[in-house]
């Protein structure tokens, strides 16, 4: 067994070459290199930089096309095939498409990534020594970033999600600031993945900002009084909100924050769209 390093990017020699490509030489231990996985011929005693990984047989096969990840370079890799009782493939730039495992991977499913997403991953072994692809944490997010300036305020920002839980999803913008969105500036959760446009509201002490997916409160004032009308319709004309209604409760059931809830209900008061009774609110 070929005790050169997989996942890794190591200078050989083209040692000879075969019917299906190339063999190539270091310390003693070869790796194959087929055609396909070299962009020009080789001649032997070249020296060339190749990455190693194993085939679904445990041989090791080198690549002159040189992927954008591999052992701890982290980068961004698209995501190809969605497998639910494994996880996510993505493209790290070579033929050999790697596995991000479902234990590495959001608890529910529907903010997994899909194809076209892309993860921010390194490669990494799992306990049978196979390569996976390997989300980056937060340590590692927090050495990638840049320092967001002041300017950035109220600016509109694009950027991944690479970590999405109860209290809402990170992101890295385009410019590679570390963002967050709080799971009350923003109508659907994102998945994994998915690449979101919003406004920044605050520039944190720390470098990082806070970003909003919801539209200005003059702007969003109209759609939030449309989803409470919604659920009055759906409710036969009463629902057990009021302005006096526990916050958690609204989000839930609205995916607004208690704040533009009231906002929304105002704006549905001054129309004579609806009354307050105990605690409820009905339909006129």
């Amino acid at each position: 067994m070929s005790t050169l390093p997989i996942g890794t990017i190591q200078p050989m020699t083209v040692s000879r070459t075969i019917d299906t490509g190339y063999v190539l030489t270091k310390d003693g231990h070869d790796a194959l290199v087929h055609h396909n996985d070299t962009e020009s011929e080789l001649e032997v005693n070249q020296q060339v930089d190749a990455f190693l990984y194993n085939d679904k047989k445990g041989n090791l096969i080198a690549t002159t096309i040189l992927p954008n990840v591999w052992m701890d370079v982290y980068d961004w890799a698209e995501v190809v095939e969605v497998m639910p009782h494994l996880g996510v493939f993505v493209n790290i730039g070579i033929a050999k498409e790697m596995l991000v495992s479902k234990d590495d991977l959001p608890f529910f499913e529907k903010v997994w990534p899909k194809p076209g997403d892309k993860l921010f991953v390194t490669l990494g072994k799992d306990q049978k020594g196979r390569l996976l692809a390997l989300p980056a944490t937060e340590g590692i997010v927090a050495r990638e970033v840049e320092f967001a300036p002041e300017e950035l305020m109220k600016q509109t920002v694009s950027g991944t999600v690479y970590l999405t839980d109860k209290e809402g999803s990170a992101i890295i913008t385009t410019d590679y600031h570390r963002g967050f969105i709080h799971r009350t500036e923003r109508k659907t959760e994102p998945r994994l993945g998915e690449f979101v446009q919003g406004r920044v509201i605050d520039v944190k002490d720390d470098g990082s900002i806070n970003v909003s997916l919801r539209p200005l409160k003059q702007d969003s004032m109209e759609s939030d009084a449309d989803v409470i009308l919604k659920h009055l319709e759906a409710s036969n004309g009463v629902i057990p909100f009021s302005d006096k209604s526990d916050p958690e409760d609204i989000l839930g059931t609205f995916q607004i924050s208690k704040a533009a809830f009231k906002r929304a209900l105002g704006r549905l008061f001054k129309e004579g769209k609806i009354e307050q009774r105990e605690g409820k609110t009905y339909l006129k």
